[in-house]
């Protein structure tokens, strides 16, 4: 029998049987791999708590936090992908809503989707909702050391993570993921963006963003471009706004 490792209402790491009639793909887990202090410190009720996932696990409640917008991102990150993707593609961190089983379903024949995230309880979020593809792989690994060779991918995508990382950690994930991304390669990034200054969100959204998404007002003061090393500065670069310029599409080519 397949076994995954979750965290318990505790926060402690279980080991969950997998049975026919709820199965769970086997997922290395890494006992020495810790989540991020700020990850427990900031977001511990949003992605960790058992309770919190299953809560946020529902389509309505991510696009309402995204102010209806989420159909709208997901696809512009999508349609960079492709309509039939080729090759290999990895996604940086679990999605809630239906991002991952979108791509997937845009999958070709030859192609595989590798996912990471460095909780756990996400990953196993996650193989509820895919199931056990053949062309879907999961990783626990964190963002800022992902352990795959440089050139590794067609194509990487970032959804909504960048805003949830202090700037070093922001920065070591841009730079990972330019890394493992092939010459000629794209990187994909959708997150916020500062808003143009008659957007009444953007006076909305300063309180908001405070209280609950500490890091997520350093998008507004700088261009991811900003994190970008100069070793692995992109060949081409395209930003285009969104939602009076509150969220962003940037695409980088290798």
């Amino acid at each position: 029998m397949s076994q995954i490792s979750t965290v318990d209402a505790s926060g402690s790491l279980a080991t969950l049987p997998a049975t026919s009639k709820d199965y769970l793909p086997s997922v290395n887990i890494h006992q020495d791999l810790l989540v991020p202090r700020y990850l427990e410190q900031t977001y511990w009720w949003a992605y960790l708590h058992p309770v919190g996932v299953r809560f946020f696990e529902r389509q309505w409640i991510v696009n309402t936090i995204l102010w209806g917008n989420f159909s709208r991102l997901r696809d512009a990150a999508l349609d960079e992908l492709g309509e039939s993707i080729s090759g290999r593609t990895l996604q940086v961190a679990c999605v809630y809503g239906d991002f991952t089983p979108m791509v997937g379903a845009r999958l070709g024949s030859d192609a595989h989707l590798d996912v990471v995230d460095v909780a756990p309880v996400q990953l196993e979020n996650l193989t509820r909702k895919i199931g056990s593809p053949d062309n879907i792989r999961l990783h626990h690994m964190d963002s800022t050391n992902l352990q795959f060779q440089e050139g590794s991918f067609d194509n990487v995508v970032v959804f909504f993570l960048l805003h949830e990382q202090p700037a070093g950690a922001r920065a070591r994930t841009i730079q990972e993921a330019l890394r493992v991304v092939k010459p000629g390669g794209k990187v994909v990034f959708v997150d916020y963006h500062a808003p143009w200054i008659f957007n009444p969100f953007r006076y909305a959204m300063i309180p908001i963003l405070s209280l609950l998404e500490p890091f997520a007002l350093d998008l507004w003061k700088r261009e991811i471009l900003d994190w970008v090393p100069k070793a692995l500065a992109p060949s081409e670069l395209r930003k285009e706004t969104y939602f009076g310029g509150l969220y962003q599409k940037v695409v980088m080519i290798r």
